[in-house]
């Protein structure tokens, strides 16, 4: 009889039973046979994860001729996609879930298996079903939202997603490692991040990588560069501009940067050089969270990642009231210096490698190595354009080379090329003053006569080239840097842009 206050058998029912262990063993084979007859394919791991028994359904299914050919073999060597081995770390069981099979998914459960002691000994699976009754509608429902998660990956422009990871960042030295977690645990959450570096470090390629690694990396990645645009414009490029918002605009609404990266990240690059009365409205963006179209007075939310890098000493800055003191704290939550090459060296060989391996990318049939000693040259530059200058350097080596081994002499003659601006600037110091025009002769002073000479040599390389960026790379500098220059020297009025290219206020 059983006890209805407690469900408890008395003694003498249960010593009725006879063998109750065996009884049970003989129950368990009973609902192991069903499960296996009905099911479209049964699996079962050791405490290891690797597959001791599979039928010969599921063997077929996976492209084995028959199932002894998986015992023994870790079970994602047979079933790519399982998730047995994490039923079998955890301990817990995967009542229903969709396995990704060749052909098509399958419906299937996974269950621990445990000993009398309670031990975890291993796990079992079974393929509930392939031919859909009942559960047509779900399975339907996840194969639909699957292609149209991969018809948004397709349409979605390449401009606006993350082009590089961590592991494009190359390097394994203790500053290298150093610098990937940090930025790693930066990526992970939602708080602005602001990357510290000078000119040619790989900021952009780190902001891409943290993009990629965080939350958000299945939205757009959008970036701007504030060195890059004059000052009248920047506003209509952040925040957009509504329809007719002032004369000769369009008449329909233009998107700024801010909606276009609606859910991702905004990478503002340079940003020490934002103007102050957009500085203001970006700390709003930062505060709030939210910000107006220029001429509009509809009130926009901004679901966006900022994240935001400089060449420049921010705190210096706003010492000298360039920089907002509010924005600077807003937007150095988390700060990630990325250090000079100089300060890498250890990575230098890897980094000349994966150089290499780009440039024989682009000239199918081609490929690069570096001499010894030439590397050792390299390895003792000061490298002020860090990894942009050394790109710079190799490919100037690869086209005066005829041989695919870069020698020691063909980087120093691409060095000597890439420090022409250094050389002319050393030899007009030298220069006697007889030689020289009234007019044209320095000021005294050391700091007066060295920018006399980069006055005399950026206006040069302008002449010389067509673009900005042409010049830029011709004086191996950033073209942020540049613009700079142009701005402190009042060469920009002297100079029309080509069409595309923006010109300094």
């Amino acid at each position: 009889m059983v006890d209805e206050g407690t469900g408890i058998w008395e003694a003498a029912e249960v010593a009725s039973l006879g063998d109750f262990p065996a009884l049970r063993a003989s129950a368990m084979q009973s609902v192991f046979r069903a499960f296996e007859r009905a099911s479209e394919g049964t699996l079962i791991v050791d405490r290891d994860a690797r597959i001791v028994w599979i039928s010969e359904k599921h063997a077929k299914r996976f492209g084995l001729s028959e199932p002894r050919q998986a015992i023994g073999r870790r079970v994602e060597e047979v079933i790519p996609n399982s998730r047995m081995r994490e039923v079998v770390n955890s301990g817990q069981p995967i009542l229903l879930d969709i396995l990704d099979a060749p052909g098509k998914p399958v419906v299937v459960t996974r269950m621990p298996l445990k000993n009398e002691d309670g031990e975890l000994v291993g796990a079992v699976g079974f393929a509930l079903f392939d031919e859909w009754t009942t559960l047509a509608p779900l399975v339907s429902r996840f194969l639909g939202m699957q292609e149209e998660l991969a018809a948004a990956r397709k349409a979605r422009p390449p401009a606006r997603q993350a082009k590089y990871n961590f592991s494009s960042f190359v390097g394994v030295s203790p500053a290298t490692l150093d610098l990937k977690r940090t930025a790693r645990r930066a990526a992970a959450t939602h708080s602005p991040v602001l990357l510290l570096g000078e000119t040619g470090t790989g900021k952009e390629l780190l902001a891409h990588a943290i993009h990629g690694a965080s939350p958000r990396a299945h939205r757009p990645f959008v970036s701007l560069s504030m060195a890059a645009i004059p000052d009248a414009l920047l506003e209509a490029e952040l925040f957009g501009v509504a329809p007719g918002a002032y004369t000769g605009a369009d008449r329909r609404e233009r998107h700024g940067k801010l909606q276009v990266a609606q859910g991702g990240t905004l990478f503002l690059d340079e940003v020490g050089d934002m103007p102050l009365p957009l500085q203001s409205k970006l700390l709003r963006v930062l505060q709030e969270k939210e910000y107006e179209p220029l001429g509009s007075n509809e009130v926009l939310r901004a679901d966006v990642r900022i994240v935001a890098a400089t060449s420049r000493k921010l705190p210096e800055l706003v010492r000298r009231g360039e920089f907002r003191a509010d924005l600077y704290y807003r937007l150095d939550v988390l700060s990630v210096a990325v250090p000079p090459l100089r300060e890498r060296l250890e990575d230098l060989e890897l980094i000349c490698e994966s150089l290499l391996e780009s440039f024989a990318e682009s000239r199918p049939g081609e490929a690069y190595e570096l001499h010894p000693d030439a590397l050792g040259l390299l390895a003792r530059q000061p490298w002020p354009g860090n990894i942009r200058e050394l790109r710079n350097v190799l490919e100037r080596t690869i086209v005066l080379s005829d041989s695919p081994v870069l020698s020691e002499a063909g980087v120093q003659a691409a060095l000597q090329s890439s420090m022409a601006a250094a050389s002319v600037l050393h030899r007009a110091a030298e220069a006697p003053a007889v030689a020289e025009s009234p007019a044209a002769r320095p000021p005294e002073g050391h700091a007066q006569a060295m920018n006399f000479y980069e006055r005399q040599l950026i206006e040069r390389a302008l002449a010389e080239s067509p673009t900005v960026a042409g010049a830029a790379k011709r004086l191996g500098i950033g073209r942020a840097t540049l613009y700079r220059k142009m701005a402190a020297y009042q060469l920009g009025r002297w100079r029309t842009p080509p069409d595309g290219e923006p010109a300094p206020e």
